[in-house]
């Protein structure tokens, strides 16, 4: 009697067409990529740079070549000799997205950073010229401002959520080429770059290239669940490892340069470094994890709530610390002033102790976006948080063209 009334929808069942997955086929990105695009925009920028700046090269011929493919061309001729000339304007190119009806944008701070127009384009080809509310280069993050009403906005998802293996999407204008949409996995979650040691990276194999910088990175959902802002390549092109910015992250930024035109980073005062195996035997430890304290700063909480040199932690504000990179950006996102429980490991023996977090030090902020001469960004300093870490770098920007790269 029950395989007779099962059958008919046994049969219904089978007759079902199976999703892209199940099938075998690739996943469907029509109908996200066309919703999506609506609330991305293209930005161009524009920036007086002198035509004598020490080291400057150039490539002959180039004043006739549109500017995006100049500026892009440009980084494979770094060996020409230096060609003296006035004052010229140099272009930029970037992606970003709206986050409210009217006109908030956001986007990677190194697009806009010393830009003196920034010109934001939308999928109907209407134009803004943009205003920076304010940037966040610790992590890279810029609020943008145009003057419109009404306008399509992307649903912010939860990064937190992401899992390996997960599809996503980003929409851009890579090399100029605008609404370009590509797709791929979520590679890794939680990826430490030494010289950001403030984000924890989503790493996916979305294919992003210099144009794509500060663009949404979308679940399958249609939600924003990062910014793309870094790639590693030894060209300056897409290599298979891209970098994104999570959104939790970037509202938390966004809400303050909202709010207070700056962001107010935690701040424990100490240098770490990893811990390996023949460390984690000499601690008693039962595998290498944690943060080993190597240098505590005198003025620092860390130094005021009882934190010494050769204690490792293991757990900070219940969140267990697997390895040093883990450790940044849970005390850069923490509220200054806020009491902190760390379980620390010491002669062998597991402790918890309470620290009150201070407010980073703005000339620690300075010192990590200042500038060297002829405008070239300075490499950053250590001990951005307090912490330093030991990670070889692997990390690029998007659209600042090669740099020197170490796996």
């Amino acid at each position: 009697m029950l395989q007779r009334l099962c059958a008919p929808l046994y049969a219904l069942f089978l007759a079902l067409p199976l999703p892209s997955w199940a099938a075998g086929q690739p996943a469907d990105f029509t109908v996200l990529v066309e919703q999506a695009s609506r609330a991305v925009v293209n930005i161009s920028t524009t920036q007086r740079v002198s035509g004598h700046e020490k080291g400057q090269r150039t490539m002959p011929g180039l004043e006739d070549i549109p500017p995006e493919l100049r500026d892009f061309l440009d980084r494979f001729f770094d060996h020409l000799p230096a060609t003296p000339r006035g004052d010229r304007r140099a272009h930029g190119l970037g992606s970003g997205f709206i986050i409210s009806p009217d006109g908030y944008l956001l986007t990677a701070a190194h697009v806009v950073k010393d830009a003196d127009e920034i010109v934001v384009h939308d999928a109907e080809r209407h134009e803004w010229t943009a205003k920076v509310v304010g940037t966040d280069a610790l992590i890279d993050v810029a609020l943008l401002k145009v003057d419109a009403t009404n306008l399509p906005t992307a649903r912010i998802g939860n990064s937190d959520v992401l899992k390996v293996g997960q599809w996503v999407l980003a929409i851009g204008q890579p090399f100029g080429l605008d609404y370009t949409a590509t797709a791929g996995i979520v590679s890794a979650l939680g990826r430490s770059l030494p010289n950001d040691t403030y984000v924890p990276f989503i790493q996916t194999d979305v294919a992003v290239n210099p144009g794509n910088s500060g663009g949404p990175l979308y679940s399958m959902d249609g939600a924003v669940v990062g910014i793309n802002s870094q790639i590693y390549s030894p060209s300056g092109g897409y290599a298979g490892l891209s970098f994104a910015i999570p959104i939790s992250v970037a509202m938390e930024a966004a809400e303050q340069l909202k709010t207070r035109g700056r962001v107010t980073r935690g701040w424990l005062g100490i240098t770490i470094q990893q811990v390996n195996q023949d460390l984690a035997h000499s601690f008693g430890l039962d595998r290498p994890r944690g943060a080993l304290v190597s240098k505590v700063d005198i003025q620092g909480p860390a130094r005021n709530a009882g934190l010494q040199a050769g204690d490792v932690v293991v757990a900070y504000d219940g969140h267990p610390i697997d390895t040093t990179g883990d450790l940044p950006p849970l005390v850069g996102r923490t509220h200054p002033g806020a009491k902190v429980p760390m379980v620390i490991i010491r002669d062998g023996k597991e402790q918890t102790m309470t620290v009150t977090v201070a407010e980073l030090p703005r000339e620690m902020t300075e010192t990590r976006t200042g500038k060297s001469k002829g405008g070239k960004t300075k490499t950053p300093e250590p001990a951005l948080l307090g912490l330093t870490v030991t990670d070889l770098p692997i990390g690029e920007r998007l659209d600042n063209g090669p740099r020197g790269v170490r796996v």
